[in-house]
């Protein structure tokens, strides 16, 4: 029966394509090679003026596209997967998928204020018009953003990278701590699987990326705290409430983050904070390394969701977790 199943999943990979923006290539040549085949062949042809053209330099006609590039900063990100997504369309792929490990524009889900865009919905209408017929992306800002898509939207959880990698750390005393109130409901479900604790951090903003105060709710003497967020912008935020917590007596304070954003000052915040370590994933390539950043690969878990989908088996199961 096991050889029945893996002659299926042999015959299934004859039938992918995965290909990859040029910002992204780094982590799609990984996937590429952890799901067994080689990463397809496609270029960009650049103008003078800026425009550009990508193309797929071999036969994708009936095929299964997984097209895999985040839509971090510049736009052109988001345009170029766009465009790869209507080149597959026009070229017969049977399926596109559009694998996003970083969705940009995700913090603009809804109107926090008179006359601005929903950038999130946004961007899903563009996805679904040019030819999507299947979405998977990593720990979305927002879970509604799901809603906003009217084809499969496969949510993948960092934590089954973080997880396993705080189990061998084997911490004692170990509680979880969010940087915000928006964050309270991933801390506390990492308490959950790893039977602890947590805090929330309450913060005010002054500003976009500036933060005015903030305050502590729980006690972390003694502690040795994971501080979690899905996003890491400017460290503002994620550092002030690293260095409240070491005010209010933790022993150690970790930073865990699914997309390394960090723009403007993060480096320099993140150096001078107080943190052990901050732990990432390789959805946003970093600008520069740094001793106290430990990066983490999503390449094994995106192959293995793309081989399930072509299989068409539970992605959920992924996600099950068992405390040591």
């Amino acid at each position: 029966m096991h050889l029945i199943h893996q002659l299926q999943r042999n015959m299934a990979k004859k039938l992918v394509s995965i290909f990859a923006g040029r910002n992204t290539r780094y982590l799609a040549e990984r996937i590429a090679a952890e799901y067994g085949i080689e990463l397809g062949t496609s270029i960009v042809t650049e103008f003078s003026d800026g425009e550009f053209q990508p193309s797929y330099e071999e036969n994708i006609r009936g095929r299964d596209v997984f097209i895999i590039q985040s839509t971090f900063a510049p736009a052109d990100n988001l345009m170029e997967l766009l465009m790869m997504v209507d080149a597959a369309r026009r070229a017969s792929a049977k399926n596109i998928v559009a694998v996003i490990p970083y969705f940009g524009f995700a913090r603009q889900d809804r109107k926090d204020k008179p006359r601005v865009s929903i950038a999130a919905k946004l961007i899903a209408n563009l996805l679904s018009a040019s030819g999507v017929t299947r979405l998977i992306t990593i720990d979305l800002h927002a879970d509604q953003i799901q809603g906003f898509f009217d084809v499969p939207v496969d949510h993948l959880y960092a934590s089954s990278i973080f997880i396993p990698y705080l189990q061998e750390l084997n911490l004692d005393n170990l509680i979880f701590a969010s940087p915000d109130t928006g964050g309270t409901r991933r801390a506390a479900t990492y308490a959950k699987v790893m039977n602890t604790g947590f805090v929330i951090c309450y913060k005010q903003r002054a500003k976009p990326n500036e933060v005015d105060q903030m305050a502590l709710v729980g006690d972390v003497n003694d502690k040795n705290v994971v501080l979690v967020d899905d996003i890491i912008d400017t460290a503002g935020s994620i550092t002030k409430a690293a260095q409240l917590i070491m005010d209010n007596g933790a022993r150690s304070v970790r930073g865990f983050c699914t997309h390394p954003v960090f723009s403007g000052q993060a480096y320099q915040r993140m150096e001078s904070a107080p943190f052990t370590e901050v732990v990432t994933t390789d959805t946003i390539p970093l600008k520069k390394s740094s001793d106290k950043i430990t990066v983490l690969s999503t390449a094994k878990l995106f192959a293995e969701v793309i081989e399930r989908v072509e299989n068409k088996e539970s992605i959920s199961s992924l996600f099950k977790f068992s405390t040591k």
